[in-house]
């Protein structure tokens, strides 16, 4: 017999608000995190905009000897967690007791790797890195913190899959909880924010070069979108059996139906068309609903050209072009690794709330955005049921299909 899975927690850090009362609201309004960092510029980016993310301050959430083992990424998700944590009405004991398990998305370090061998370049003496610098420097860095920070003893893995990071860690948590491995699991994605994080894919020229408009630099599917925006924070949520969740009197948010996944099996970052199609077409097969019951589809859209233009034809080819469309990117920026976690959160206030925030800075639609039904401007509406896609370089496909718990 299959366990239903469902949300009980949510807890998001990211450049439109670090409290879910905060952005929701930016998100119904259609505010954007977008800025020009001109250290960027200065370190030799040809585009100096990235998303905003606070840096927090934990010296009095957690001791030093906990500190010095988390980079920026750990801290972004700690933040994230606790504020889950905290909803769902798991405390520490709870934790202490019972068996919860981490799964986090995550796919690169790059901060405390650069400064770690920099010190080593100067003083040529790797023990002066400090004792903390291996444990900031791997990709599990994050899963690693957290599950020595809150005791974890279940499931403790970080998932690196690019962009689709966090999307398929949840789709993974989905998986086990479902099917009796785990009660409860603790999923999300992570990404960094410093400017050592993104010189690479700044290399690549695949960021937009409108600086002199930041908020409007972010144009998933208009014809005049000129690259993506890279951003980031941490983004958490709590996923538990429903038997487990009923149990302790737990707030269930919403109920995972369906995951599907795909590999495009092509080049290493030009996406196409039939895997993000075959991703879809599994969330909706393993849902047992048809393209009709969906009320909201969260685009992936980076403000990439073929990206934008692929993931439409794709959705048209599914859906066709009556269900409300839009990508968050327009306004957060591509949150990289943890932008599948973090969708799925803001889909999920726009669900608590009844509304479709808006994918912004969309004046002229490519003629495949045309195809679907793009939303401009904030459109209130029920939405019970919603699919949140997330693609990445490589190849890797995933979309996660949410229905709101009644």
């Amino acid at each position: 017999m299959e366990n239903r899975v469902v949300i009980t927690g949510i807890g998001i850090y990211s450049c439109i608000g670090t409290s879910l009362e905060e952005v929701k609201n930016s998100l119904y309004e259609g505010k954007s995190g977008i800025i020009l960092d001109n250290e960027r510029k200065e370190f030799g980016y040809r585009s100096g905009l990235t998303g905003f993310v606070p840096k927090p301050d934990l010296k009095n959430l957690l001791s030093r000897r906990q500190r010095i083992s988390m980079g920026e990424e750990s801290e972004y998700a700690y933040m994230a967690t606790i504020d889950a944590l905290k909803y769902s009405g798991i405390s520490q004991e709870f934790i202490d007791e019972n068996e919860v398990g981490i799964l986090y998305g995550n796919d690169s370090v790059s901060q405390a790797v650069v400064e770690a061998i920099d010190i080593v370049r100067e003083k040529k003496d790797t023990q002066l890195m400090g004792s903390g610098a291996i444990f900031k420097s791997m990709n599990s860095t994050v899963t690693m913190n957290l599950a020595t920070i809150f005791k974890l003893r279940g499931i403790n893995m970080t998932i690196s899959a690019a962009c689709a990071s966090g999307s398929h860690s949840l789709g993974l948590g989905y998986l086990m909880i479902k099917n009796g491995l785990q009660d409860t699991v603790i999923c999300g994605g992570a990404q960094e924010t410093n400017k050592f994080s993104m010189a690479s894919f700044d290399g690549l020229g695949v960021f937009s070069a409108r600086e002199d408009e930041p908020t409007k630099a972010s144009r998933p599917f208009d014809q005049g979108r000129d690259g993506l925006i890279p951003s980031g924070g941490g983004a958490t949520l709590i996923l538990e059996s429903y038997e487990s969740a009923v149990k302790r009197g737990a707030p269930i948010i919403a109920e995972v139906l369906g995951y599907g996944f795909s590999s495009n099996g092509g080049h290493i970052s030009t996406p196409n068309i039939d895997g993000p199609a075959i991703a879809m077409e599994r969330a909706l097969k393993m849902s047992g609903l048809k393209p009709e019951d969906i009320n909201y589809i969260n685009a992936h859209a980076t403000s990439t050209p073929i990206g934008d233009a692929n993931e439409a034809q794709a959705i048209h080819k599914i859906f066709g072009n009556e269900i409300p469309v839009s990508s968050t990117k327009s306004m957060t920026g591509h949150e990289c690794w943890m932008a599948g976690a973090s969708e799925v959160i803001y889909s999920i206030l726009m669900m608590q709330n009844d509304f479709v925030a808006p994918n912004i800075n969309l004046e002229n639609p490519d003629d495949d955005a045309k195809k679907i039904n793009l939303i401009t401007e904030t459109k209130n509406q029920k939405i019970d049921v919603f699919l949140s896609n997330s693609f990445g370089f490589g190849g890797t496909n995933s979309a996660l299909i949410v229905k709101k718990f009644v």
